[in-house]
């Protein structure tokens, strides 16, 4: 009900109802609503509200609903005071399940506020040094190689996927349960190569028990200094994981406008992005078109790759 009688109230005179909305906001708790305690998602709400917190003014706090994130935060008013903090999967999922009841429509983009890379890495007896290397010898021996992932449809699967599709190699899936026995296998020698995370894969880099050939951004990543990209030789390559952060459709565009200036600028700040830099995460802060405008881009490019994978979710 409170979110219909707002919607309606912006219909009848949006840009005056808006603007004068915005001139009182924030006058209460602002809710960050997000997955489970613990998770990326989690820590990024967390490092973003506390400073938020301080720059508005107004108490803003961390509400854990863990799948049911998008759905409550989709139910909200549109008023500014509840937003979504969420991953891919918010415009992904609909790819890879039928009968979605939320996804990036029901939302306004506020702001893109973080990246984070995945980094190709290989079992040190594989003899490849490269990119390059590692596609001639897929090419040569096709399905004899075989890359392990952590979970079906996140960063590291999809960023797997569309190797294997723009490369044109043929490697074979072995899926764990989770991060922590993928790295242990692949450390054996169990499996080839990997897309992981750099938190998880790079002490493994620095023991000597992988070895990273790549990142999956289009450009060379601060997460990993001194690695190329695998787009340098798979022409096109970029695999990134965002966390964006978002209102519920119909909110204010002053109210909009005002919230992605403000955690632009939390962002922004030098230790919020060294605490986020030691969770191997860059902090971003786009506009609100620019986030829209990226949303709709990834959903396009990856949707293909999730069709043409046939990747559905649990």
């Amino acid at each position: 009900m409170k979110r219909a009688i707002c919607a309606t109230l912006l219909a009848c005179c949006p840009a005056t109802f808006g603007a004068a909305w915005a001139d009182t906001y924030p006058s209460k708790v602002v809710r960050i609503v997000t997955a489970a305690a613990g998770g990326g998602s989690d820590f990024a709400s967390r490092l973003i509200a506390a400073p938020l917190s301080a720059s508005l003014g107004q108490q803003v706090i961390v509400d854990n609903r863990g799948l049911l994130a998008a759905d409550i935060a989709a139910k909200a008013a549109p008023d500014g005071y509840t937003l979504l903090l969420s991953g891919p999967t918010l415009w992904l999922l609909p790819f890879m399940r039928d009968n979605v009841a939320t996804d990036a429509r029901d939302f306004a983009p506020i702001t893109m506020a973080t990246q984070t890379v995945n980094i190709l890495v290989v079992h040190p007896a594989l003899p490849v040094g490269s990119v390059n290397a590692l596609v001639s010898l897929a090419k040569a021996k096709p399905g004899a190689l075989n890359f392990a992932t952590s979970g079906t449809g996140n960063s590291v699967h999809i960023a797997g996927e569309l190797f294997k599709a723009m490369s044109g190699c043929d490697i074979v899936r072995i899926n764990y349960k989770g991060a922590s026995q993928a790295l242990t296998d692949l450390a054996a020698g169990q499996t080839q190569l990997m897309f992981g995370v750099p938190g998880s894969v790079m002490p493994h880099v620095k023991s000597g028990r992988l070895r990273a050939l790549a990142v999956t951004s289009a450009n060379p990543s601060p997460l990993a200094p001194g690695l190329p990209t695998v787009a340098a030789a798979v022409p096109g390559y970029e695999s990134v994981s965002y966390l964006a952060i978002l209102a519920p459709s119909g909110a204010p565009a002053a109210i909009v406008t005002r919230l992605h200036q403000e955690i632009a600028r939390v962002l922004n700040q030098a230790g919020v992005r060294e605490k986020f830099m030691a969770a191997s995460i860059e902090t971003l802060g786009s506009s609100p078109e620019t986030t829209a405008a990226l949303i709709k881009a990834e959903s396009a490019r990856m949707g293909k790759v999730i069709k043409a994978a046939n990747i559905r979710a649990d």
